[in-house]
């Protein structure tokens, strides 16, 4: 996937460290996003049964601490695809012109 997005010519960052900065102190807390393409969306890849509530509040934590406004998360452990793909907005997110 990774292969393929950078061959489209996108910027994407493979496991990025997120810390949370709280006060101007930043503590690492060990997040890490899967995927950030083109520092606007966040692509979370999952294997799972179904995904569930958990899956998305991780993903929206991810997307309100990175700023993006996107965020999709991508379940491989279904029949067709396009049934494993879950879309989020983050409408708190400062979007930039």
């Amino acid at each position: 996937m990774v292969h393929e997005l950078k061959k489209s010519g996108l910027q994407v960052e493979v496991e990025k460290q997120i810390p949370l900065v709280y006060d101007e102190i930043s503590v690492d807390t060990g997040y890490r996003i899967d995927l950030i393409v083109e520092n606007k969306i966040i692509v979370e890849l999952k294997a799972v049964e179904s995904l569930n509530e958990i899956h998305i509040s991780q993903t929206l934590t991810y997307m309100k601490l990175s700023n993006c406004e996107l965020g999709l998360i991508i379940n491989f452990n279904v029949t067709l695809l396009k049934q494993g793909i879950k879309r989020l907005i983050n409408t708190s997110a400062s979007i930039s012109a």
